[in-house]
């Protein structure tokens, strides 16, 4: 079951690398988990996340994988990288 992400927490920066903590909800309920649980559980698990933007559309979050450095979260939409992981609320 896809989950809902509803909030981030960023350490050391503000890009997306800098992602550490990420808060979700779905049909059974809530909970948040790690950058590395979240990645984990994608790459692994087969799991859909997604961030609804401000008119109910979804838009998918992919695990990038840089030449160097932990692997990441963003947002793809209509074939291009987007920024909607860093509009969200933080904790």
């Amino acid at each position: 079951m896809a989950i809902q992400i509803t909030h981030i927490r960023l350490s050391g920066g503000a890009g997306h690398e800098h992602i550490t903590r990420l808060w979700w909800r779905n049909a059974n309920g809530s909970g948040d988990n790690s950058r590395a649980e979240i990645v984990a559980w994608i790459e692994d698990k087969n799991g859909e996340a997604f961030v609804a933007d401000s008119y109910g559309h979804h838009v998918e979050v992919r695990v990038v994988k840089p030449a160097a450095g932990a692997k990441y979260l963003r947002t793809y939409a209509d074939g291009v990288w987007t920024d909607n992981l860093l509009a969200l609320p933080r904790r």
